[in-house]
C-alpha cells in the first residue's frame, strides 16, 4: 500500500481508506448504503489491515452515530494500528445548537465522537460542511484549541467551495492556528468539477484531497449499461439517491463507461478499479475513500492499487469524461500563461 503526505503536513496516509457509511444502516438513507454490524465491520477491518489499508473514515451523522460506535468496536485493542478520520458539523434534533461549526457544537461533537470511537484522540477531524452563520475565527480557534488539547491531530474540511477554504486558510495563517491539511471532496470520472477551482487552490496552498464517492454515487460499478435496468441492489434505486448525488446525463455516463470498458479490456482490471486508479493519478489526491457492503466488494476495490494506468489510457478516460467548464474557468483556460493544472 502506497502512503502519501497529507497536504502541507508531515502526516502520511495510505492512498485508500475505508468509508464506514455502510456501518449501521439505522435509517432509510443509510440502509441504502449498507447494514454492516460489528462482526461484519470487524472482518472488513481485518482485511484492510492485511492489505496495508490503515485509515478509516466516518462521521457523527452516519446512522446517527452508530457507524462510529461500530468502527470503535471493530478496532478495539488495535488503536495504534489505525488512522481514524471522522467529521462533524451536521446534526439533528430540536436544539438549535445541535449543529453547525460553533464552539458550542464542535466541542460537544468531538467529545461525543471520541466516546463512540473508544479513543482519546482523532487523527483527522473534518468539518462536514461550511457553516456560514458562525464566524470562521470562532470555528478555527475552537479546532486549534482541540488540537492543543490533544483531542485532534490534524484538521480538514469537506464540501467547501473555493472561497470557503481560502478564507479559512487565510484566517489560520493570520493567527497562527492549525490549518486545513485535507479537503474531503466529491471527485470522479463523471464529476470533475473539483478540478475547476478546488484543485488549483489545493496545489497552491498544500491541501490534500480525500476523495469521497469515487464511483460517482454507484454509477461506475460496471453494472450500468445502455438499455439495461438498474441492478436490484443498487442504491440508485432508492428515492433518496437524487437528493445529494451527482446527476450526469445518461449519454455522458455511457460515454465514460464505454471508455472504461475499452481500458478494462486492455488491462484486465474491473471498471471500479480503473476509475479509482485514475483518481490516484490526479494532482492533489492523497487518499480515495472506498466503500464496501461485503468482503467481495472490499477485495475488488483493494485491487485498484499496485499498478498504474498508462498515459494513453489516462488520456482516453480524460477525453471521454471531459465536460464544458463554467465561467470564468473556460475563459481562464484560453491563456497559455495561466493553464489549468490538468
Amino acid at each position: 500500500m502506497e502512503f502519501r503526505k497529507l497536504g502541507h503536513s508531515g502526516f502520511k496516509v495510505p492512498v485508500l481508506s475505508l468509508g464506514t457509511g455502510t456501518f449501521g444502516g439505522t435509517n432509510e438513507f443509510f440502509k441504502a448504503w449498507g447494514t454492516n454490524g460489528v462482526a461484519e465491520a470487524t472482518r472488513l477491518v481485518d482485511i484492510c489491515l492485511e492489505a496495508g489499508l490503515t485509515m478509516f473514515d466516518s462521521a457523527d451523522v452516519y446512522s446517527n452515530g452508530r457507524a462510529e460506535e461500530i468502527l470503535g468496536q471493530a478496532i478495539k485493542g488495535r488503536r495504534d494500528q489505525v488512522i481514524l478520520s471522522t467529521k462533524g458539523t451536521f446534526g439533528g434534533g430540536e436544539n438549535p445548537n445541535a449543529l453547525g461549526s460553533s464552539r458550542f457544537h464542535l466541542t460537544r461533537a468531538v467529545d461525543a465522537s471520541l466516546r463512540r470511537l473508544g479513543t482519546d484522540y482523532i487523527d483527522l477531524y473534518q468539518l462536514h460542511g461550511f457553516d456560514a452563520q458562525t464566524p470562521v475565527e470562532e470555528t478555527l480557534s475552537t479546532l486549534d484549541n482541540l488540537v492543543r488539547a490533544g483531542k485532534i491531530r490534524y484538521i480538514g474540511c469537506s464540501n467547501f467551495s473555493g472561497w470557503h477554504l481560502m478564507k479559512s486558510l487565510a484566517v489560520s495563517e493570520r493567527y497562527g492556528w492549525s490549518r486545513h491539511v485535507a479537503h474531503q471532496a466529491y471527485y470522479s470520472l463523471i464529476g470533475r468539477d473539483y478540478e475547476w477551482e478546488l484543485m488549483p487552490l489545493a496545489l497552491d496552498q498544500g491541501v490534500g484531497a480525500v476523495v469521497w464517492s469515487p464511483l460517482g454515487w454507484g454509477r461506475l460499478t460496471g453494472k450500468l449499461r445502455r438499455g439495461q435496468p438498474l441492478p436490484a441492489t443498487s442504491r440508485l434505486n432508492s428515492k433518496l439517491s437524487s437528493e445529494g448525488g451527482p446527476q450526469p446525463s445518461d449519454e455522458h455516463l455511457y460515454k465514460v463507461v464505454d471508455a472504461l470498458d475499452a481500458v478494462a479490456k486492455e488491462t484486465g482490471k474491473s471498471i471500479p478499479q480503473i476509475a479509482i486508479n485514475w483518481l490516484l493519478q490526479r494532482p492533489t489526491v492523497a487518499n480515495v475513500i472506498i466503500g464496501a457492503r461485503n468482503e467481495e466488494q472490499l477485495r475488488q476495490n483493494l485491487g485498484a492499487v499496485g499498478w498504474n494506468l498508462t498515459k494513453e489510457q489516462i488520456a482516453k478516460l480524460d477525453a471521454a469524461s471531459e465536460t464544458p467548464r463554467a465561467y470564468p474557468y473556460w475563459h481562464q483556460a484560453q491563456f497559455e500563461r495561466n493553464p489549468p493544472p490538468v
